[in-house]
């Protein structure tokens, strides 16, 4: 398939500016009941929100004021189930996509929780909703960063080859997101600077934005680092993974997480600001999920919860995406 790549944008001057990262408090943590394991935040077009915690075989679905409504797969689905779940993304229709790796698919679920449809496809690691029932999605051994999928199961289109080494049957690369209106995101996770990459549905990608390693250290007891060992000679290395991304419904503009730290960008990729996030008694927030609202970020963090920060800086004039 005919893929074109638009040329990037070089390297974030993230260095120039990183004396300057303000530190934010969160104001509250909200959704009470939830506590270790969460893993997505989502929230559909009437304000509900969508949560996935360990043990993953169920999505707790709240009101737009807070309170528990109940869970999917619901009572009235009795057939439908979840065995592992890695990933969730609701469309603009309400339902909910549940990237299952334990199944082997992607289900499918209507607002009012029950089972519209199962796709298998394999080992899906992440999910990102698309119109028309389709999504796209990272699968655990793929020849491609992305695959977009059709509600039959049918290969759509693959965006992103990835070499495979002496061989073997490359795994996934990172993780896709979307926002809402058919825009993806993939977050690479094997590279040695936080890297971010943006694609339409079609496979054209518009930028591509990496931040340097070296300008991220990790916090005391810091749990969204990874290891790796760089050279046959050396000893493993800590390096700085992003863990979660979220696009502004307003504006398109992006925050991804990194460890405790939250980076901003505007909607072609440059960078903006950069927080550090702590509760009101200065522990540290590493976001596992983000979600940004109209004036506030909600940033889960495994295992303490899910906060509420308000949004650090006004929209600009003019920013807005509609």
């Amino acid at each position: 398939m005919l893929m074109v790549l638009l040329g990037w944008l070089g390297p974030s001057s993230f260095a120039e500016d990183q004396a300057f990262t303000r530190e934010i408090q969160a104001r509250a943590r909200v959704f009470a009941e939830i506590g270790p394991g969460v893993s997505a935040l989502k929230r559909d077009a009437t304000g509900r929100y969508y949560i996935l915690t360990a043990p993953a075989n169920a999505v707790e679905i709240y009101s737009p004021d807070g309170r528990r409504l109940g869970k999917i797969p619901s009572a009235q689905s009795p057939a439908a189930k979840i065995e592992y779940a890695t990933d969730i993304d609701t469309d603009a229709d309400g339902r909910l996509f549940v990237a299952d790796r334990g199944s082997n698919a992607v289900e499918i679920f209507g607002a009012d929780g029950s089972l519209l449809q199962t796709v298998h496809v394999p080992t899906p690691m992440s999910v990102a909703a698309l119109s028309g029932l389709e999504f796209a999605a990272t699968l655990l051994h793929s020849d491609h960063l992305v695959s977009l999928v059709s509600a039959q199961g049918s290969l759509i289109r693959a965006i992103g080859e990835v070499p495979r080494l002496n061989g073997q049957a490359p795994l996934t690369r990172g993780r896709v997101y979307g926002d809402g209106r058919g825009q993806i995101y993939f977050v690479f996770t094997d590279l040695p600077d936080p890297t971010i990459r943006k694609y339409d549905r079609f496979g054209y990608a518009a930028w591509e934005v990496s931040l340097p390693a070296s300008e991220f250290r990790p916090a005391p007891g810091a749990k969204q680092w990874t290891t790796v060992t760089i050279g046959n000679d050396q000893a493993p290395q800590p390096r700085p993974v992003i863990r979660a991304l979220a696009v502004d419904p307003e504006t398109d503009e992006v925050w991804v997480a990194i460890g405790s730290e939250l980076v901003h960008f505007d909607k072609d990729g440059g960078r903006l600001a950069a927080y550090l996030t702590s509760t009101k008694e200065g522990a540290r927030i590493e976001a596992a999920a983000l979600l940004i609202e109209h004036d506030r970020i909600l940033i889960a963090d495994d295992p303490n919860g899910i906060f509420d920060f308000a949004l650090p800086e006004p929209r600009r004039a003019g920013s807005s995406a509609h």
